[in-house]
Formats: C-alpha cells, structure tokens, sequence
C-alpha cells in the first residue's frame, strides 16, 4: 500500500498537483485562526457548550465559527447559490440554456453563482453579527457593516481558495474545503473522548462502542454510496457502407443516492430556523415552538426524516431528468431489452428509480440522525460523528481517490485502489 502511494509522487504533474492542495489547505486552517474585529471570541463559548446546532455548524466551518474568525460562514454561502442556480434551471429558460451551451454557457453560471454568492453571504453575515451581539466589543451599526464585510470577504476569499484548486490541484475544491475542515476537527473529537474517559463520565466499553459504530457506519456509507443499479441498454446496427456501426450492449447506471448530501441540507436549513430563533428568544410562542423543535428532540428527528425523503425524490427529480433520457437513448439508438423505446422507456426508468431512491432516502435520513443514535448508546456528547460530515467526508475520499488512481494509471504505474 504504502509503495503504491509513493507512485503519486513518481509523476511530476501530479506531485505539483498534490502540493499546491496541501498549500492551500495550510491557508485555509490559518485563516480560521484570524479573528474578526470587534469580537470577543470567549463570549461564544457558551453558545457552543449549550447544544448541538452551533456545534454542528461550527464542524463545517473547520472551528472557525467558534473562534469567530475571518472564515466562520466557511463556503456555505457558495454552496447555498450554486443549489438555488441548480434549481432555478429547471423553471428559468436562460439558465436552462446556459446548461446547455457546454464551456460557454459554465462560465456564465459560474460569473452569476459568484455574483449571489456575495449577496447571500453579506445578508448572513449581517444576520450572524446581529444574532451574535452579545459577542461584539461595541454592537453598533458600523461595527456590525464591518463585521458583515469581513465574513463576506473571507467567503469570497475561501470561493476563490477552492477554484484555485480544482484548477491547479487534486478534486474538486470546494468539496475539499469541507472536507478539510471536517477531518480538522478530527483530534479536537479524540481529546473530548480522552477527557471523558479521565473524568470518569464514559467506560472504557462506550469508547470501544463508539468506535465499532463508526467503523461500521464507514462501511455502510461507501457501500450505499457505490451501489447502483445497472439497467442493460442495446444499440441497434447500422450498415454505412461497408461498415457496422453499434450492435454492441452496454448498460445505464442508476446510482442509489443519486441525490447525494443535498437532501440533508435543505432538511437541515429548514429545521435550524426554529433552532436558530430558539438561542435568542427567551419568551412567547416563537420560543414554544423552537423548543418543541429543538435539535436532538424527537419531534424534530421526525420532521428531519420526513423532510430529508421529500427533498430526495425531489432533488432526483429535477436533477435526473428521465424522459430526456430516454429520448436521448431512442436518438441515438439505444433501448432496454423487452421495453418500447419512447415513453415506456421512461415510465419503465422511473418505476425503477422511484424504488431505488427510496433505499437512497431512508439510508440520509438514518445518517441524518446518526449522531443522536450514537450519543444515546454511547453516552458520547459533543463529537459530531456522522450526518452529513460522514457522507462528505466519505464521498469527497471516494472522489478524489479515483482522480488520482487515473492519473497513476495513465503513467503506466501500478494504482492503489485495488
């Protein structure tokens, strides 16, 4: 193992490539630790020891929320435009167009997710400043502008970061900004385990289970996360000549989770409003409700699983656009062995993927509520293991591994992934 990764470094181009990502990592990690101006940054300590949504929110950020610092909104603003771009192609003609337009049409989106992502970060950062006043030296209006800017200047910065490297470097960027500001929080995780152990408030036995759970979730995740059905497809021969042409079978691969980590975000966004509300009112009906949907609760557990299976059928809806499918293989000369090209094609596709994303649904929303389950049976607060974080992690490994494997493979090296 360890002589085929040394194969990474045999090829030059991807040697570079893999330095420049490590640089920019070790940019992203200093940047946490600058703070934002006018803040107390030991005022927020308690926002963070009370309960899981800051905590959460601050896993993504790399502990930067925590420390308040230039980076606290981490590149959620750009993931929140680059969704909203997503759907908003399905209802608006000129997006739909852009997609369509290949290289041409991926700057445009590209210049316009850019362009909304400053707005939605400055508006959040507003609101971020505003919720947490209680933090800022001198809460007045100049302070909390100033405040707004530098958030939004550290997500710009962090947008800009993540571009560098899916240009210059190893796998997407942006994905790997999260990632790297998950697997950050990584030792933090293991010294909380260790104090709990030393203060006698968790056995030995709830560590060792902890562990076992997450080695299995591990396996569980990769496994759902590569599954897929694959639907056999045959193309018809055509005589040009004296050539043939097609004739050969393939197949459709239909992924399990097609719709990916998404669902949970807009489940989660949705639910964090309550939450949210709930730190900073402290009488009244808003707090009634925000505590009745408190994080961790059982009725927001409920409403997170029914939330996370709606938003993947209609995330893979929108997304998987089935009768273009189906009249893209009736085009080219493709069809499903027994099934009519055409509009049976696609019923037969969808009846097929309406199954399978069922599997997908209920597996992100039982990663969803991973972490209460783990807390409940190992008696483990305040590590964030699972959810989201898992599926990112995992996902982005997955991903970036096999762009290096083809790489290495393609200078005629032995790969790693075996």
């Amino acid at each position: 193992m360890l002589s085929a990764l040394g194969n990474i470094f045999k090829v030059p181009e991807l040697r570079q490539k893999v330095i420049f990502t490590l640089i920019m990592f070790a940019v992203f990690r200093l940047g946490t630790h600058i703070p934002v101006p006018g803040v107390n940054p030991a005022a927020l300590s308690s926002l963070f020891n009370n309960g899981n949504l800051f905590g959460l929110l601050d896993l993504f950020s790399g502990g930067a929320l925590s420390k308040f610092s230039i980076f606290a909104m981490s590149i959620t603003p750009y993931i929140n435009a680059s969704i909203i771009l997503q759907l908003l192609a399905v209802v608006v003609p000129t997006l739909e167009q852009w997609s369509k337009e290949g290289a041409e049409g991926q700057k445009k989106t590209t210049k316009l997710t850019r362009y909304i992502t400053v707005g939605l970060a400055f508006l959040q950062g507003i609101g971020m400043a505003v919720g947490l006043k209680a933090a800022i030296v001198n809460p007045n209006i100049f302070s909390i502008i100033i405040i707004a800017i530098t958030l939004t200047a550290g997500t710009v910065f962090l947008m800009w970061v993540g571009e560098q490297i899916t240009a210059h470097g190893i796998g997407n960027g942006i994905s790997l900004i999260i990632f790297a500001g998950i697997v950050a929080a990584l030792p933090n995780a293991l010294t909380t385990i260790y104090r709990y152990v030393q203060a006698g408030t968790i056995s030995y036995f709830d560590v060792f289970l902890f562990f076992v759970i997450a080695l299995a979730m591990i396996v569980f995740v990769i496994f759902i996360q590569q599954g897929e059905r694959r639907i056999p497809i045959t193309y018809t021969k055509k005589v040009v000549g004296n050539k043939t042409y097609g004739g050969n079978s393939s197949h459709l691969p239909l992924k399990v989770n097609q719709a990916g980590v998404i669902p949970i975000i807009f489940a989660s966004s949705l639910l964090m409003f309550p939450a949210t509300i709930g730190q900073f009112v402290h009488t009244g009906w808003l707090k009634t409700i925000s505590e009745y949907f408190a994080w961790g609760t059982l009725s927001n557990s409920i409403m997170y699983v029914v939330l996370i299976i709606f938003f993947t059928y209609f995330y893979t809806a929108v997304t998987l656009k089935i009768p273009e499918l189906a009249d893209n293989l009736k085009k080219y000369g493709g069809f499903i062995p027994g099934i009519r090209p055409g509009q049976d094609t696609a019923n037969y596709i969808d009846a097929i993927m309406t199954r399978i994303t069922l599997a997908g649904a209920i597996f992100l929303a039982f990663i969803a509520i991973l972490p209460s389950i783990i807390a409940y049976a190992t008696h483990i607060e305040g590590v964030y293991f699972g959810g989201t974080a898992l599926l990112i992690v995992v996902g982005v490994a997955l991903d970036t591994m096999k762009q290096i494997e083809s790489m290495v493979v393609m200078r005629n090296y032995e790969g790693f992934m075996k």
